[in-house]
Order: C-alpha cells, then structure tokens, then sequence
C-alpha cells in the first residue's frame, strides 16, 4: 500500500468571494484562514500551501461584538527606542480598514515561510469594487 504525496502544482485553487458587510470579524478571519490555509481540501497538508484566493470587500463595514469598538487598540513598534505606536479600532477602520481584516487573517496563519506566502493569496478591498472579476470568483457564505 503506498501513501498519496500530493504536490502544490497538481492542486487547481479556487478563488472566493467574502462580503464583510455586518460580518463579525474574527468569525470570518478564521473562516478565511481555513480557506488560504487549505483544510477544506481532502488532500490537506500542513506544510503544503493548497489554499485557495479569497477577495474580500466591504471591509470597511466589518462589526465587533461587545465594547471592542471603544477598547480595541493595534500596537506596532517601529524600531526604534520608545517606538511603540498604538493605533485604535475607530481610527483604524476611518484611515486604513483593509490592514483590519489583514492583520487578524495574519494572526491566525502560521508564523513562518508558509504564513507569509499564505497571506499572498489574500486580497482585501474598502468597497464594493475588486479588479478580480475575470478570476470567476464564488460567493463564500459565512
């Protein structure tokens, strides 16, 4: 009996379309993990990259439960000595809302290689608009 080795080239990716609108946002994130990561593929290997392309619109009018709109803040540090620099929720979604659904699709990827060639696959748009139209992408409900 001999075990099957799949390789990434003989994989077909699909792409999907996600409607962040009134969407709880780590419930898609990790729904659209999954899906850059592989795991709905019966031939699921955690060091391969069988993952498919997710576009996402409508981020800008992504939901939080609770208080986290008020409470939630992003750290960066920038390098430099006292170069912490903490942004909010509310400021975040006003100036930049793609690097929202971003920056928790990353935090819930492997912090490797494979992670970082993961997140390629990930396209996040503001609006209603993608330049992806003639990838066919399917509607992806959550």
């Amino acid at each position: 009996m001999k075990t099957l080795v799949p390789k990434p080239e003989t994989v077909d990716s699909k792409w999907y379309l996600v409607d962040a609108e009134d969407q709880v946002l780590g419930r898609m994130c990790a729904k659209i993990a999954s899906i850059l990561r592989g795991k709905h593929h019966p031939q699921f290997s955690p060091h391969w990259n069988f993952g498919d392309h997710v576009v996402v619109i409508n981020a800008e009018k992504v939901k939080l439960t609770g208080n986290k709109v008020n409470a939630k803040t992003y750290f960066h540090y920038t390098g430099y000595p006292g170069g912490g620099k903490e942004t909010t929720f509310k400021r975040m979604l006003s100036e930049k809302p793609n690097d929202i659904v971003i920056h928790a699709v990353r935090g819930m990827l492997p912090k490797n290689r494979l992670g970082r060639q993961l997140l390629k696959n990930l396209k996040v748009y503001a609006g209603s608009e993608h330049p992806h139209q003639a990838q066919t992408p399917e509607p992806l409900e959550i």
